[in-house]
């Protein structure tokens, strides 16, 4: 694309065909749609093509990989990314168009308001379990996602820009059922990075009660400077479920087979 304000919006996806097309409505201000389907076998593909975006196929064991499949299919010189249990609101596009004609910089935070179930959930998320902010919105080549199957480290270049204004909407669970599962199902995928991180090393340089603490710090981190406790009960337990994410990684890593 010539236009150097062009945005490129990049979703990544498997099997998600009960709500991609309303995260697809509310993408309607980019020039382009890139969507990577990571061994989908539902209506995923045919949802897409229905919305003319360009679609990316593959086999992806890792987010990284999965995440520069769609950036580097990407025509446009900035992208937006995001996923399919997220929408923008008008405000957000309106406000994210004005950013790209008139920023200098490579990059912007966007502020996220994450929903569990249909209650908006503004305190508390963070240390590796939700977020409230994002750098969503940068110039192609600015942002290096890592190797790891969860939660990849981030390597950003270039100048921060003002921080957007408007939330991203993210319906992060349904349920506390579901955020039980997705405490189950992370704590799998980094348990795999940390066996392979160990192996690489030829041993591990973590122990069990060097993680049992870590509990306290991160529920400490999450619950009173996140300021979950505004959020009563459902701050409570995102606070722990962060605080039990390094410990149960650890000893499903240690205890476990792959």
């Amino acid at each position: 694309m010539s236009d150097p304000n062009a945005i490129s919006a990049v979703l990544c996806i498997r099997d998600e065909e009960e709500q991609l097309a309303d995260c697809l409505r509310t993408v309607g201000f980019a020039d382009e749609i890139v969507v990577v389907l990571d061994r989908s076998t539902d209506s995923s593909k045919a949802i897409a093509e229905q919305f003319g975006a360009r679609i990316v196929e593959g086999v992806y064991d890792r987010e990284g990989d999965r995440r520069h499949a769609g950036i580097d299919a990407a025509q446009g010189p900035w992208i937006f990314e995001i996923d399919a249990d997220e929408r923008v609101t008008d405000a957000l596009s309106a406000e994210i168009l004005r950013a790209v004609a008139g920023s200098t910089a490579d990059r912007h935070l966007i502020p996220v308001d994450n929903f569990i179930g249909k209650r908006l959930v503004r305190y508390g998320w963070g240390a590796s379990f939700g977020k409230g902010a994002y750098a969503g919105l940068f110039r192609k080549g600015t942002k290096q996602w890592g190797k790891q199957r969860v939660h990849p480290k981030l390597i950003l270049t270039g100048t921060a820009g003002e921080r957007l204004q408007s939330p991203l909407q993210h319906y992060v669970d349904r349920n506390i059922s579901e955020m039980i599962q997705r405490l189950d199902r992370y704590t799998t995928l980094r348990a795999r990075d940390l066996r392979e991180t160990w192996a690489a090393k030829g041993g591990s340089d973590e122990t069990l009660r060097h993680n049992v603490f870590r509990i306290f710090g991160r529920f400490y981190k999450c619950y009173w400077r996140r300021k979950g406790y505004r959020e009563g009960g459902m701050g409570f337990l995102i606070a722990a479920m962060a605080g039990l994410y390094p410990v149960i990684s650890y000893l499903k890593a240690t205890l476990e087979d792959e």
